[in-house]
């Protein structure tokens, strides 16, 4: 049992999958695992653990942004030993050559955040993907003959804000779209030394103001939570 987390040691999986949504967490384990058990609902962010073709996963909420997967993604790196976590969630691209439902793995995260320098001394404001998980998503993708797309993503503390021109921390690093987590999960990994992942699914196509309809999102969010767990089987 950690901080924030009720699950007894032992009842977290050595590979987990992070959507930011406990209620996609909760979608995961009821349409896609087997012989599942809710290790925790504090604050009820979920954490299930059950089988997935026979292997042992777990999946849980991060939250939504920095503070909310850095607490999260460190108990379970360091409270009950978990060794990877893939993150899966949603961006919004920059540009006009993502479309809405494509599919990103994410190379590398950019960040004006101060989460790395100050909790960990990083003082990049670049991080990678860690350990070999992004070129398994990779291999993955090619035999489920899924289409993704690795690419730099911006890692933002911003939902809202006045100006809509593209940050330029976006421009610097050639970052393909945004979102609020990966950046803190990648820090923690490589701080600790532990495998990090995220695949993102372009849920809005910020200049032309398109955005998955809520009555779409469970279909489109199924190739992504597919590939994540055909991932997860190699760890």
């Amino acid at each position: 049992m950690s901080v924030h987390i009720a699950a007894n040691k032992g009842e977290i999986a050595k590979t987990v999958l992070q959507p930011g949504d406990p209620l996609r967490a909760k979608y995961i384990a009821d349409n896609f695992m087997e012989e599942v058990k809710l290790v925790s609902q504090t604050r009820n962010i979920f954490y299930y653990t059950g089988l997935y073709k026979g292997k042992e996963i777990s999946v849980g909420a991060s939250g939504m942004g920095i503070p909310s997967i850095g607490i999260y993604s460190f108990e379970l790196y360091t409270e009950y030993e978990v060794d990877t976590i893939i993150r899966i969630g949603t961006c919004g691209a920059y540009n006009t050559d993502l479309k809405l439902f494509d599919l990103l793995n994410v190379e590398n995260s950019a960040s004006e955040s101060t989460y790395a320098k100050f909790a960990w001394g990083i003082e990049e404001e670049l991080i990678k993907s860690q350990g070999n998980v992004f070129d398994n998503i990779n291999q993955t993708a090619e035999k489920l003959s899924l289409k993704i797309q690795p690419t730099n993503i911006h890692t933002s503390d911003i939902f809202y804000r006045k100006d809509e021109d593209l940050p330029a921390i976006a421009t610097k690093y050639n970052c393909s779209a945004v979102e609020m987590e990966a950046f803190a999960l990648f820090a923690n990994a490589q701080y600790l030394g532990k495998n990090a992942a995220t695949i993102l699914t372009v849920s809005d196509v910020i200049p032309t103001r398109e955005k998955i309809s809520s009555d779409e999102r469970e279909k489109a969010l199924k190739p992504m939570i597919e590939l994540a767990l055909e991932t997860a089987l190699q760890f």
